[in-house]
């Protein structure tokens, strides 16, 4: 008698190849990123394990966690400015596009979108020209509404250039959680809306009494996928600042950190295991964010039977 139960052939079929790309592409580089930081590689390039000492120098060690705190920080940040911007303005717009009274209201939606297909290199290296001081056209557009003397150069100022990426970032993927909330929205029934109306609701205190309560389970996986987008956030900062993530480091995030890490950079030699080192690190952040969200976020989340 076998004690495993019998699993119908076609069951099989469909999780097999599933389970086999998933556990080649994704389980098992990550279960080799977690192995090799605790490994330390001599100039030889022999490896030798030393435990959870890479980890002890990352976090401790001024040489290195000056740099990466530096990243997280920054990090943070980006995220944060995500979330203030990008997220509200994706929840307006979305309101406004389901609007059935609304004309052109696809047109607005693909046009919106439209930056999310974009490559990043392209996205960066256009905004590095309209950005640019000397022969971008945003001056001159800041001077027809009388704004010129606000303009700087914002990408090569230390304070600014963080900011001035995390917004050029929110331009390009806001499309994305648009398209989200837009779909859960067109998911409440339209009696609710008709009879609160009937009732004498206002429009804006249908959306806020009722849409948005039925949507925020929505609101919480955008926020949830903001979050570890960002902290994956890599591309859009390297085809921009480079690999240095300028000026001085005000811009580097733990990609651009882990990138230098790892494969090293101009004259600075890479080290696998400090780089594996900071790719866990990542990960662990990530953990602990999605963690914080199912636990204190998701389960208070009510969801309704519509």
């Amino acid at each position: 008698m076998s004690w495993f139960p019998r699993i119908p052939i076609h069951v099989l079929v469909f999780l097999v190849p599933g389970v086999l790309i998933y556990t080649v592409f994704s389980a098992w580089p990550l279960i080799d990123t977690l192995l090799l930081s605790l490994y330390e590689q001599d100039d030889s390039g022999a490896r030798h394990f030393v435990g959870l000492a890479n980890y002890n120098i990352l976090l401790f060690d001024e040489e290195w966690s000056n740099g990466f705190w530096n990243a997280t920080w920054n990090n943070l940040k980006f995220f944060i400015i995500h979330m203030l911007v990008q997220n509200p303005i994706s929840l307006l717009i979305a309101a406004l596009v389901s609007n059935n009274m609304l004309k052109g209201a696809n047109t607005y939606r693909t046009l919106i979108f439209f930056p999310t297909l974009l490559s990043v290199v392209i996205v960066g290296f256009i905004w590095q020209l309209i950005l640019n001081p000397l022969w971008g056209v945003s001056e001159t557009l800041l001077g027809y509404i009388g704004l010129d003397s606000y303009f700087d150069a914002w990408l090569g100022l230390e304070p600014t250039a963080l900011i001035t990426i995390a917004l050029i970032s929110v331009w390009q993927f806001v499309g994305i959680p648009l398209m989200l909330i837009y779909t859960a929205l067109l998911g409440i029934p339209d009696e609710l809306s008709d009879a609160a109306y009937v009732d004498g609701a206002s429009p804006r205190r249908i959306f806020w009494k009722i849409k948005l309560p039925l949507i925020l389970p929505t609101l919480g996986l955008v926020s949830i996928l903001t979050f570890i987008g960002n902290f994956n956030a890599f591309d859009l900062i390297y085809s921009i600042k480079g690999g240095l993530a300028g000026p001085n480091f005000s811009t580097d995030i733990l990609g651009t950190y882990f990138y230098r890490t790892f494969f090293g950079f101009q004259s600075s030699l890479g080290s696998p295991t400090m780089g594996a080192t900071v790719a866990a690190m990542m990960f662990f952040v990530i953990l602990v964010g999605v963690m914080i969200y199912f636990y204190l976020v998701q389960r208070k989340l009510q969801r309704y039977q519509l």
